[in-house]
């Protein structure tokens, strides 16, 4: 009878590490997109889509074995070997399963056992759902990933090859970085700001030298930068009679739209949006005139490419306010 215990307290032993070491692997596609394929008519989509939803009662089922394989291992070793000995080797193997589990060999095992009653267990589960809705019951909610910010979300669509085109990409990563980036990021600076002071006349040679500038929209100004007066519109200038003598506070539209340096691109969309403008002056607290901002500048950001209009004949406009200074 003690041998008979013993070899029986040996297979429930062999049995609770060997259903510890099993973990079941899920599908590489989230359960979203095996609903797409499978109504797309994909058979293996379908099939997989099954297993998912079964995955978390073939969890809840392990944790059951595991749990009753301890308790009966417990109860063998100390009917076997007594109360003293008998429970010092239940505590033992309750400390010490889990890391006996994770053997590489173990766990190898395992894989191979679980992989034949895969489509077995799945069965089973679908043919006894009063059974498992027990079952999930008694061992709890199996936990599911959830993506925890915008950046896990980020990082999901950078390594996602073959899934989605490069522009698709910078698009997303583009869109998801929107909301928190600030008009100081991608402004551009005062110091590489052009702009046409308000008494300068449009004759012929100022014309020329502003259609080379490459800007659609310039500045009008009182003096210096920080009393910006109106805004110039350089393709208003092609109907312009050069024959009159005009300045370009004649020609200006005098309304100004200023925004803070430290709102968000979001808000530069809106008030963009709002004020039907295309250019707005970037200011600090102070008032200080400290950069300019273009509609084309934020859809630029929300989109990831330039747009062919404001400011294109410079690749990088930081790098011009740098030699502008030298």
């Amino acid at each position: 009878m003690l041998i008979f215990l013993s070899i029986l307290a040996a297979i429930i032993l062999l049995i609770l590490i060997v259903v510890t070491a099993i973990n079941p692997v899920r599908s590489q596609f989230s359960l979203f997109e095996l609903e797409r394929r499978a109504k797309l008519g994909d058979r293996e989509a379908k099939r997989l889509l099954v297993r998912e939803n079964k995955l978390n009662d073939v969890i809840s089922l392990q944790r059951v074995v595991v749990a009753i394989a301890l308790v009966v291992f417990a109860l063998l070793a100390v009917g076997t070997w007594g109360w003293l000995i008998g429970s010092t080797m239940a505590v033992i193997i309750a400390v010490l399963y889990g890391s006996i589990a994770r053997f590489k060999i173990v766990r190898k095992i395992a894989g191979k056992i679980y992989s034949r009653l895969d489509a077995v267990s799945i069965d089973f589960i679908s043919k006894a759902p009063w059974l498992f809705r027990v079952i999930r019951s008694l061992s709890g909610e199996v936990y599911q990933q959830k993506l925890g910010s915008s950046a896990e979300l980020r990082h999901l669509v950078e390594v996602s090859d073959n899934i989605l085109m490069p522009d698709e990409k910078k698009l997303i990563i583009h869109g998801l970085s929107f909301n928190s980036q600030l008009v100081s990021s991608i402004m551009t600076p005062r110091e590489a700001i052009y702009s046409i002071d308000k008494y300068e006349f449009l004759g012929p040679l100022a014309l020329n030298d502003l259609h080379k500038i490459g800007h659609s929209r310039l500045p009008v100004v009182g003096g210096d930068i920080d009393h910006v007066v109106g805004v110039l519109n350089i393709q208003n200038m092609l109907t312009l009679d050069v024959k009159k003598s005009m300045t370009a506070e004649k020609a200006m539209d005098s309304g100004i739209n200023y925004i803070r340096h430290d709102q968000t691109l979001n808000q530069a969309l809106a008030a963009f949006l709002k004020t039907h403008k295309h250019l707005f002056i970037v200011v600090n607290e102070s008032r200080e005139t400290v950069g300019l901002l273009t509609l084309n500048d934020v859809i630029q950001e929300l989109i990831g490419h330039p747009i062919i209009d404001e400011f294109d004949t410079h690749d990088n406009l930081h790098a011009v306010a740098k030699r502008k200074k030298v």
